[in-house]
């Protein structure tokens, strides 16, 4: 299993990936007003920044984080439910919050990320130092379906990750049974090859003592095991399809 930091990064690149989430920012950027919106992933423990817009010089840049005590992001996880703040200085329930104080922020809204399954990936969110007009509906339904695009894109792109993931395991396993249908098919067939023409040499001996049918018998189970060997060469073919190019040549075979 992976560690949360590797984790983490790796939903930072997943994030990366989505053409679509940079459009999205600047939208909301423009839409708004504010100069910096983005796209964090949020745990109990960590804010890391997956994408990030900035026009106002917050220093945030992809895998960036900041201590999740100097976030609002954690109370927004923790709820499940939007946090929108115009003015923060003006307002009764916020303006003493040291996330606002130690950024010096005014307006604030974030959204959060939830997949389907009921993953809480992190938050869309977007923040300024002046104060905006962000709390009509319009802006947080923006934010909410955003946010719900966005959710559906990385569920996407996971899936794409995990079909990847699984051709190459795919293909992994093709070279294995290819490694053991050329040890069956050569590296056994060879000294069974050997073990057929001391059975012949045997057979052919005068019938004194047991040597002739020794040579028989002998001969007998090297054909059957040529003809097991033959067996699971059909069935493996048979599994991995046509793709498969092996050099069994007719001088391998005993019969």
């Amino acid at each position: 299993m992976d560690d949360p930091s590797s984790q983490i990064a790796k939903d930072v690149a997943l994030v990366a990936a989505l053409a679509v989430v940079p459009s999205i920012l600047r939208v909301i950027c423009q839409t708004t007003g504010m100069g910096f919106s983005a796209v964090a992933r949020v745990t109990d423990t960590a804010w890391t920044a997956c994408a990030v817009e900035d026009s106002i010089g917050f220093g945030l840049m992809p895998g960036g984080t900041l201590e999740i005590e100097t976030t609002l992001c954690r109370e927004v996880r923790g709820a499940r439910t939007p946090i929108v703040i115009e003015h923060a200085s003006e307002d009764q329930t916020y303006r003493t919050h040291h996330a606002l104080r130690i950024h010096r922020l005014e307006s604030y809204i974030s959204v959060p990320i939830v997949l389907s399954s009921g993953e809480y990936f992190g938050n869309l969110c977007a923040i300024d130092k002046r104060p905006f007009p962000i709390g009509a509906p319009q802006f947080v339904e923006m934010f909410r379906l955003f946010a719900e695009l966005i959710a559906r894109q990385l569920e996407d792109e996971r899936r794409h990750l995990a079909t990847d993931r699984a051709l190459a395991d795919e293909r992994n396993t093709a070279e294995l049974r290819e490694q053991f249908i050329a040890v069956l098919g050569h590296d056994l067939r060879s000294p069974l090859g050997a073990v057929a023409a001391i059975g012949e040499v045997l057979q052919r001996e005068p019938p004194r003592e047991k040597l002739p049918d020794l040579g028989r018998r002998l001969l007998a189970s090297s054909r059957r095991m040529s003809s097991l060997i033959d067996d699971v060469l059909d069935f493996a073919r048979g599994r991995m399809g046509s793709g498969i190019a092996l050099n069994l040549s007719t001088e391998h075979n005993l019969d």
